[in-house]
């Protein structure tokens, strides 16, 4: 087995991502939560799971070059081997990317690449698509752009809501989320040189997810 893995997880909100790590019993060490807000309802949890918390508030910095510095640096106190984002929103400059290259992965609610940016469920009901969903990926510069890892698939359904459909594709990111983490702190999932995602263990067949159903 690889030796224990540090993780650190970022966040703006609530943190219901974070919550599913947390309650996943993952092979790793939350090693800290850090938010770039005070007022952020998941730094109690993460408290109450006796966590470290830090804060670093990017209105305390006159440009996002110098957010970036001060959360990298806070970041670096706890030597993590990798760094995930659950619900951070912030969007991050390449050279802050490009420090944790293969190291850092975030969850996004749609099929990448399709929707990325916000108002991802909005989006896709306007647009009519019957599938829809979330995606994990490792983070690169292009937003919302890096490699997949893992994705999963939820119909959309006719009288569907922005939010009835959030919550549909929230449940399914509480299920991913933790298995790219397991991956990951399992050596199981990686960034090939080549810039693709291998993870390591078998393809599902037969899963196929069509909607509406077939008659």
């Amino acid at each position: 087995m690889p030796a224990q893995k540090n993780i650190v997880i970022l966040i703006s909100g609530r943190g219901s991502n974070m919550e599913a790590l947390l309650r996943a019993n993952l092979p790793c060490r939350i090693a800290a939560v850090i938010s770039n807000k005070a007022d952020a309802q998941g730094l109690e949890t993460a408290r109450a799971h006796g966590i470290d918390t830090a804060v670093v508030s990017h209105r305390d910095y006159a440009d996002r070059e110098a957010f970036d510095a001060a959360l990298a640096q806070e970041i670096d106190r706890y030597q993590p081997d990798f760094i995930i984002l659950a619900g951070f929103m912030r969007i991050l400059t390449d050279g802050f990317v490009h420090r944790y290259t293969g190291r850092m992965i975030n969850i996004h609610p749609s099929l990448l690449p399709a929707y990325t940016g916000v108002d991802t469920h909005a989006r896709a009901l306007q647009d009519g698509v019957k599938i829809h969903g979330c995606s994990v990926h490792f983070v690169t510069p292009a937003l919302d752009g890096g490699p997949i890892i893992i994705q999963a698939a939820v119909p959309v359904l006719h009288d569907d809501t922005p939010q009835t459909l959030s919550a549909r594709v929230l449940h399914e990111e509480h299920r991913i989320f933790p298995q790219a983490v397991r991956w990951l702190c399992r050596d199981q999932a990686r960034l090939d040189s080549d810039g693709r995602v291998s993870v390591d263990r078998m393809e599902q067949l037969g899963s196929t997810l069509i909607s509406p159903g077939l008659d």
